[in-house]
């Protein structure tokens, strides 16, 4: 992996309420190229940034100290919780969200959750991406994005196995919620934030396998 290189962006404060970082998000730029994002990300007028940046050839760069609230998640909550800025660590990651990630980019994102998730006691489950905290406003990281390349190796959530069952739209959000999809938002919007994070390949209306995925994201893994 490439060294981390600071690049200090203006646009952070403090977190509010004694917060420390519990979650990660992991969002996409949509930008063509690491050079436009890390100028918008570092651009006062733009009021966005991210604690780090990390480029297709797998550079990553640090914006914003882990301890400080950067500006990357807007609206949304995540198991009930609101203010996701400020419990959380931002990850910008080059792509515009139509293409699979690159290997060097995801080799260096490995890496940098693993210290991340050490420092702050992050529990996999609590990596989450930024669709997930705002169904329907937020997309990224996308459907291209590997979530069981990161759950194999113990660094998001890893879905238990749990049976088809017929659909139900009161079932589902009620597991959504269980699993922490608790943001406000359509049935439509939950089934697409689902679908983006547990079976990208998804298509129609909510059918049984969705059900079985959104059951095994709920259901805590054995002890």
């Amino acid at each position: 992996m490439a060294a981390v290189r600071w690049h200090p962006s203006p646009n952070f404060g403090p977190r509010r309420d004694g917060l420390e970082p519990s979650l990660v998000v992991i969002h996409h730029t949509a930008m063509d190229g690491a050079q436009a994002a890390l100028e918008r990300l570092c651009d006062p007028g733009a009021e966005v940034s991210a604690h780090y940046l990390i480029g297709a050839d797998g550079t990553i760069w640090h914006l914003v100290e882990e301890r400080m609230r950067a500006w990357h998640a807007g609206a949304g909550e995540w198991h009930g919780q609101g203010d996701i800025n400020s419990r959380s660590i931002g990850i910008e990651l080059d792509n515009r969200g139509d293409h699979p990630f690159s290997e060097p980019l995801m080799r260096a994102l490995e890496t940098l959750l693993r210290g991340i998730m050490a420092r702050w006691n992050i529990d996999p489950r609590r990596v989450i991406g930024h669709s997930d905290m705002a169904p329907g406003r937020k997309h990224d990281p996308g459907a291209r994005f590997d979530w069981v390349r990161l759950s194999r190796i113990g660094l998001a959530l890893q879905p238990q196995p749990a049976p088809e069952t017929p659909p139900d739209p009161i079932r589902f959000r009620q597991l959504a919620r269980r699993a922490g999809f608790t943001a406000p938002c359509t049935d439509a919007a939950l089934l697409a934030a689902v679908r983006l994070r547990l079976r990208p390949w998804g298509r129609g209306a909510l059918c049984p396998a969705d059900m079985a995925a959104v059951q095994g994201a709920a259901t805590r893994p054995p002890a």
